[in-house]
């Protein structure tokens, strides 16, 4: 079923030689060495490991994970499908074995990226500083963006937190990973409620609804926001009611409408009734108001009220994105923001013409624009012509 085989390099380090089908496009297996292989995490799922690819020099994580014989591996289903640039990309997988006789493992080999949002957000709170508003407008953006992207797959990921959001601190680019989580969702099959990382659990999450929509992502993506603004999780909590009472103290106690439309079970409930807490109260004085509205949309109990990711996207706090002059406070370019594939498009046309900002425009954009054929097979974020303008 696999093969795997050790030797020495030309340098007297370990060569692991596997056979490995690539991520996307073609299933033919090939052969794949690497070499300089560490132990960077350890989770329940199992470990990742960094390697150096041999043909090409480049660095990779590997994540190893106990394969269930029974099942497919839905976190390999998944990313098989995703191809966004602001998604972490799946190179190869393989299947080892382990030290019991019957153990098999699932390798994924995928691009590797040092730093995180968490980290990068930790350093700074560290010093007693917030992150600048620039780069919460430059890694929000691309969050979104990526979520817009999965969410048109039917794709909700489960667990958006800052230690998922892969960071290239040099180019500015964010990529989200881990999508250990995630499912598909269909409309009337149920999902465990108890998924998601304390602090970004939507309410109906903890209201146990199990009828939930990838709006529980949006609801994530909310909450990562709010504590890059305010240097800490805006809804700490060490249970499920810590935290609801955290959220009805800045949103005020549901009312029996929200509470119906995030779990019909709950709405004779008896909640202290509390009011709402202005949100700019919530914030620091200094805190842009659109960064705020944006928060306010969404962070909503009923889920169909929040905003859609690209909506997110198209907000006014994220305009200075838009501007041509706008460059990275080391000074460099902006990473691709505005490469829209055709089938980013066609999610929601009407937001195209805020999404591309004039200067971006390009015939093939405005033939994509016009076009309003159903969503395609997704293709990476290169295609556009956004990206040569």
């Amino acid at each position: 079923m696999f093969h795997l085989q050790k030797s020495s390099g030309k340098d007297g380090g370990k060569v692991t030689t596997v056979i490995a089908t690539p991520g996307q496009g073609s299933d033919r297996p090939l052969e794949v060495c690497y070499t300089d292989t560490k132990v960077i995490g350890n989770g329940s799922f199992g470990v990742v490991y960094q390697a150096r690819l041999l043909e090409t020099g480049e660095l990779v994580a590997i994540k190893k994970v106990l394969q269930d014989k029974r099942f497919k591996n839905r976190e390999l289903q998944i990313m098989r499908k995703l191809n966004h640039c602001n998604i972490v990309k799946l190179k190869y997988f393989f299947y080892s074995g382990g030290e019991k006789k019957e153990e098999v493992y699932l390798n994924l080999v995928l691009e590797y990226i040092p730093e995180t949002v968490y980290r990068v957000a930790r350093h700074y709170s560290k010093s007693k500083q917030t992150i600048p508003i620039s780069y919460v407008k430059l890694y929000m953006y691309q969050l979104f963006r990526s979520l817009a992207y999965t969410h048109s797959l039917g794709i909700c990921h489960r667990d958006i937190k800052p230690q998922n959001l892969l960071l290239d601190t040099e180019t500015g680019v964010l990529k989200l990973c881990d999508f250990g989580s995630a499912k598909h969702l269909v409309k009337g099959e149920p999902n465990v409620s108890y998924i998601c990382s304390r602090y970004y659990r939507a309410p109906e999450l903890i209201f146990g609804a199990t009828d939930y929509t990838t709006m529980i992502d949006v609801w994530s993506g909310g909450c990562v926001l709010a504590e890059l603004m305010l240097g800490q999780p805006i809804f700490p909590g060490d249970s499920g009611v810590d935290q609801l009472v955290e959220i009805i103290k800045v949103l005020g106690t549901p009312t029996k409408e929200q509470i119906r439309e995030m779990n019909k079970n709950y709405t004779e409930f008896r909640f202290p009734q509390i009011k709402a807490h202005p949100w700019q109260k919530v914030f620091r004085a200094r805190t842009p108001p659109e960064a705020i509205e944006l928060v306010s949309r969404l962070l909503e109990y009923t889920p169909s009220a929040r905003i859609t990711p690209l909506q997110a996207c198209a907000h006014k706090f994220f305009d200075e994105l838009r501007e041509p002059t706008t460059r990275l406070p080391n000074n460099r370019e902006l990473p691709p923001l505005f490469n829209f594939t055709e089938h980013e498009l066609k999610i929601q046309p009407s937001l195209n013409s805020i999404l591309i900002p004039p200067h971006m425009r390009g015939s093939e954009e405005g033939g994509a624009m016009a076009n309003s054929i159903p969503m395609t097979e997704p293709q990476p974020c290169t295609s556009s012509a956004a990206a040569t303008a």
